[in-house]
Formats: structure tokens, C-alpha cells, sequence
């Protein structure tokens, strides 16, 4: 997995490429807690180049929905491709995420 990001204000945009797995998991939440820790409220995770997410990766993506709730945030999904459209709707994940088609139009939506 590679995460790079880019911070606007209270809005980090997180780019995850590769696989969002257990053996991801920690170094994914050491990542999004430094982005917490320096002020950023909302986050806008671009999905685009992601190839694999398993359950962990589920978890850690409704752990960081909890994260910023309780910090008065909002987490917006980018892209995600078929396979990982068809993973929420099956887990029934899908209403409990606000996914966009671009960066822009997720980040137009935390305004």
C-alpha cells in the first residue's frame, strides 16, 4: 500500500494505492491519526488506485468514519472501482459512506 496526501485547510485528500488489507492496517492508522493530529477535521479518501480491500480494510474505513464524527468530521470515498462498489453493497456498507465520482465534487460536498 502507498498513501500520499495533500492537506487543504480542515480537508485532507488521502490517495490509497495497492491493497488496503490486514497487513496495511497499522501503517494506515498511524497515517490518518497524524492527519487528526494536525487539525484536520474532514477527509476525502481517493480509492481510484486501490486494488484490494478485505475485510480489515473495511473496518479501518468505518473505524476512521468514527474517528471523525467525533471530531465534528466527514470522510467522502473517491472512485472506488466495481469490485470495491459490489464489496460495500454486499456488507450493506454502502449507506454508511458518501462516494463521488472526483476529488472535487467530495470536496465541494464538505463545504
Amino acid at each position: 500500500m502507498k498513501l500520499s496526501y495533500e492537506d487543504h485547510d480542515h480537508v485532507t485528500v488521502l490517495t490509497v494505492s495497492g491493497e488496503l488489507t490486514a497487513d496495511q492496517a497499522d501503517s494506515f492508522r498511524r497515517a490518518c491519526v497524524e492527519r487528526l493530529a494536525s487539525g484536520i477535521r474532514d477527509v476525502v479518501l481517493d480509492l481510484e488506485y486501490l486494488s484490494l480491500l478485505d475485510s480489515s480494510g473495511l473496518e479501518l474505513l468505518l473505524w476512521l468514519v468514527e474517528e471523525l464524527s467525533e471530531r465534528a468530521g466527514q470522510l467522502r470515498l473517491v472512485n472506488p472501482d466495481e469490485t470495491v462498489r459490489q464489496i460495500l453493497k454486499l456488507t450493506r456498507l454502502e449507506r454508511r459512506f458518501d462516494v463521488h465520482p472526483s476529488v472535487e465534487s467530495a470536496a465541494k460536498s464538505l463545504k
